[in-house]
């Protein structure tokens, strides 16, 4: 489940100190926005006899198991298989060979994928329960791949999304084997890679960056910041203006100038009466 993710003003909601709270944020140049996980994704590898590069494997189980729809053989105190699968077919652009591994799928050396389908989960509700209890904590990013094949699934995602919750796992749907595919060949793909597809772009200018500061004040959208900017000439002469004089300003208000002149001037900590 990928989740999901961003740190604003949580406590303050449009109250002036949450305000300010993201203000500041902002005039320090925002923090990164990232989708965290509990793992990282390490690659395991196999050399090419042709070429002198490494080839990315995708691992598969060779226990006799079924997590799906098209495989329902019963689960052993050994494991489970993936021979069979639809989704191999759909495996395309990552090797990926058989061994003996616990979970469906291994990325990497602390990442693995569990298979399931929903239709089947309906049908051995007790079966997603077992395979997470085998695999422990072996493994630091753990992700339910999930084929969505049944009508109205509304209410087993919702035990699903909490059972992730509970095991630390991420919940993933897909609603075909070849979608299915798809997520294990990005996983992959990208195991390597740096957050900065997932990280916020942050503007370099200073009128973008003073403008994501201001519009953090509930109401103060991009147009009344320009208008501050150009009639105050500089952040400092904005802060240190009066309400009436942030009033005056086209287009703001008085009640506009009051929120922003509070989250400017109002203490970032409460302090107890």
């Amino acid at each position: 489940m990928l989740s999901d993710l961003s740190p604003s003003c949580r406590d303050g909601g449009h109250s002036p100190s949450g305000q300010r709270k993201g203000f500041l944020l902002g005039l320090e140049g925002a923090l990164p926005f990232c989708l965290g996980s509990r793992g990282t994704l390490i690659s395991s590898m196999k050399r090419n006899t042709t070429q002198e590069s490494m080839v990315p494997l995708v691992t598969l189980s060779s226990f006799p198991r079924g997590p799906h729809l098209f495989t329902l053989s019963v689960p052993t105190a050994q494991g489970w298989s993936q021979r069979g699968n639809p989704v191999l077919k759909f495996v395309r652009n990552v090797a990926w060979e058989f061994g003996d591994v616990l979970p469906d799928y291994v990325l990497g050396q602390s990442t693995c994928a569990l298979f399931l389908s929903l239709r089947y989960h309906n049908l051995h509700p007790d079966y997603l329960h077992e395979r997470l209890q085998s695999l422990g904590k072996s493994f630091a990013l753990r992700v339910l791949l999930v084929q969505v094949d049944m009508k109205d699934p509304q209410q087993a995602l919702k035990e699903l999304a909490k059972m992730c919750i509970l095991a630390y796992c991420t919940l993933v749907l897909a609603w075909s084997p070849e979608e299915a595919g798809r997520y294990l060949e990005t996983y992959k793909a990208y195991e390597q890679k740096p957050a900065n597809l997932l990280m916020e772009k942050l503007e370099q200018d200073f009128v973008s960056r003073v403008t994501e500061c201001l519009t953090t004040v509930k109401s103060v959208n991009k147009t009344d910041s320009q208008t501050l900017l150009t009639t105050f000439g500089s952040l400092e002469q904005l802060m240190t203006a009066s309400r009436e004089d942030l009033a005056l300003c086209p287009g703001l208000g008085p009640q506009k100038a009051w929120r922003l002149f509070d989250v400017l001037h109002e203490p970032f900590l409460k302090v107890p009466r």
